[in-house]
């Protein structure tokens, strides 16, 4: 994903914005980049495994049980840093 031209930040907006469009769908309405949808009761422990299972099935990872912290899935841009590493082969993000 490291290239001088732009690829890295062209798939960082890409990734972001299907992960917006699969949050507002789940969540009935558009969530900011640090909104945490736990905290504010928006979803349940059911939608968490979805989440986990979606970025799986879309981004071809393996989430596994040492990346199960709920630090990296309770916000958009939380995710979104997750997904990126874990598909660039980084493990999880810090």
């Amino acid at each position: 994903m490291d290239t001088p031209n732009g690829t890295e930040a062209a798939d960082a907006a890409s990734v972001t914005e299907e992960l917006r469009a699969y949050l507002s769908g789940a969540l009935g309405r558009e969530p900011g980049p640090d909104e945490d949808y736990f905290a504010l009761g928006l979803v349940t422990s059911l939608f968490a495994i979805e989440l986990v299972n979606f970025v799986e099935q879309r981004y071809g990872i393996e989430v596994t049980v040492d990346d199960l912290d709920l630090d990296h899935f309770r916000t958009l841009g939380r995710l979104r840093e997750f997904v990126l590493a874990k598909a660039a082969g980084r493990g999880a993000a810090a």
